[in-house]
């Protein structure tokens, strides 16, 4: 019989392995999507991250339009953080196509300053999916830019229904899916938790 120890050996050995076998040290892109709470959450998490390196960040919203979240209302304090809010507002709530393409446009011009500068080492694009699947943006176009961004620059895309070419692109996706959801049994989002 195998004790333990020896399948902790031997898993290490194989870690080991994994870790000695990856020796490429370039930016990352990463694609949090899905039905799942939390997507905004893990990136905010990294860009935590990142500072703790002594990264520069920059975070550009695509959707929300409100700036009143606990993230934002902590990193905007951080030194190393731009954060641009360049969404119009959820679109059941703004109902008003010509301007939610509008404000996507706007954020993605700020998001290219951000993509070709190489003092910046995170570009958070959240909830960028959305301007994809409305049509605000080219993946096409938007993908080719991503490609010329500084070499070790990460970048993490958050939103639902990412599209198959941004899949197909990123180095590392989570599809993030729910098994259930407080406001599902009528409670109400709130501060701290949800925003």
């Amino acid at each position: 019989m195998i004790t333990h120890a020896e399948r902790m050996q031997k898993k290490k050995e194989v870690v080991d392995r994994k870790i000695a076998a990856a020796q490429v040290e370039r930016g990352v892109l990463v694609v949090n999507t899905g039905n799942g709470k939390g997507k905004s959450t893990a990136a905010f998490g990294v860009v935590a991250r990142a500072l703790g390196h002594g990264m520069r960040v920059a975070v550009v919203q695509f959707v929300k339009g409100r700036s009143d979240g606990g993230e934002e209302a902590f990193f905007r304090t951080q030194p190393g953080v731009a954060w641009h809010v360049g969404g119009a507002g959820f679109t059941w709530e703004t109902q008003d196509k010509e301007r939610d393409a509008a404000a996507a446009w706007l954020a993605w011009k700020v998001a290219c300053e951000h993509l070709r500068d190489p003092g910046v080492g995170l570009v958070v694009l959240d909830e960028m999916t959305y301007a994809f699947k409305y049509g605000w943006l080219d993946v096409a176009a938007v993908l080719a830019v991503l490609r010329c961004r500084p070499a070790e620059q990460h970048v993490i895309v958050t939103g639902r229904a990412a599209p198959q070419a941004l899949r197909d692109a990123a180095d590392t996706v989570s599809d993030i899916a729910m098994e259930k959801h407080a406001f599902q049994a009528g409670v109400k989002a709130m501060p701290g938790l949800e925003w």
